[in-house]
């Protein structure tokens, strides 16, 4: 096998109370990348659609993460990556980690799977730092692993996949804004109040217990996010107009995904998903920017061969 086309998914990630750490994957929205095997070493974009990205390995953050891994084999191959592009940049919806995650887990197969995914998320973490200025991993893994992911530590790299009920469902809308990741970082604060971090401390225990447990009312309770979303909200039109009418409609919780412009909402079961895809589209009519919204399962797979 020298080839490989797989579609890389989409994800949400921080997941509201969960920052830098927790993400879930996506099942209708992602990127399409055919990576083959070579005879010369190193690693070569041979071609991008979709979006206006650089071919130049070094630049790109699908190179920067297969390098990363190619630098720990001996292997005396090299890879040629070609991305289909359907993830936008600067969506909140995983478009770097798509890309990065893409690379290494196909990369990974044509070798013979050498790796673990941990280890593969280790690698994909060098094209979220081209991307954002930091390697965060709360993209990055659940595309790999598939589902709902807790990254537990950094310093070492320790990834728990957590337990995904069947009936839940994510509605996203993508304003036609970008928000830079680094940007969105800038303007966090670097302390917070001991009383809103036992608050979000509460909310990440209680997600995951509600996840294991499927309690879908104990999900709908945790996503709150007393650190991030308060500062975030402000860069995207109509936020809090979208969160309030999705809870209207019946969904559990609704935040920001990833650092935005993306608005998230989880509901227990598709009907209710939809009832929140014309509630988040009520609110943008009136808006007036354009949108993309979109209605996903989540992905508990993850990468996979198409």
């Amino acid at each position: 096998m020298n080839e490989l086309k797989i579609f890389s998914p989409a994800t949400i990630a921080n997941v509201s109370c969960g920052y830098d750490v927790l993400g879930l994957a996506l099942d209708t929205i992602g990127d399409e990348m055919i990576i083959r095997r070579v005879a010369k070493k190193g690693v070569t974009i041979t071609k991008i659609t979709g979006q206006d990205l650089p071919l130049e390995t070094h630049k790109n953050v699908a190179g920067v993460a297969a390098l990363a891994l190619l630098a720990e084999t001996d292997s005396e191959f090299g890879f040629e990556i070609e991305i289909d592009k359907r993830i936008k940049p600067g969506s909140g919806i995983g478009s770097s980690a798509a890309s990065s995650a893409g690379a290494v887990w196909a990369i990974n197969e044509l070798l013979g799977k050498p790796f673990s995914v941990t280890d593969l998320v280790r690698f994909a973490m060098e094209g979220e730092r081209l991307a954002s200025g930091v390697a965060h991993a709360d993209n990055v893994a659940p595309a790999l692993f598939g589902g709902f992911t807790l990254v537990r530590s950094y310093e070492p790299l320790d990834i728990i996949s957590i337990n995904t009920p069947d009936q839940l469902y994510a509605t996203v809308i993508h304003p036609q804004i970008e928000v830079k990741t680094s940007d969105a970082r800038e303007i966090l604060k670097t302390t917070v109040p001991l009383k809103d971090a036992i608050k979000q401390w509460g909310n990440v225990g209680g997600l995951i217990s509600g996840l294991y447990t499927e309690d879908y009312e104990l999900i709908g309770r945790s996503l709150e996010d007393y650190i991030i979303e308060p500062i975030r909200s402000i860069l995207i039109p109509a936020f809090d107009a979208v969160k309030q009418q999705s809870l209207n409609v019946g969904a559990l919780g609704c935040g920001i995904s990833g650092s935005g412009p993306s608005i998230f909402a989880l509901s227990k079961g598709e009907e209710t998903a939809l009832k929140v895809v014309d509630a988040m589209k009520s609110v943008y009519k009136k808006v007036g920017i354009d949108y993309d919204i979109h209605i996903s399962k989540i992905n508990k797979q993850g990468i996979k061969i198409i």
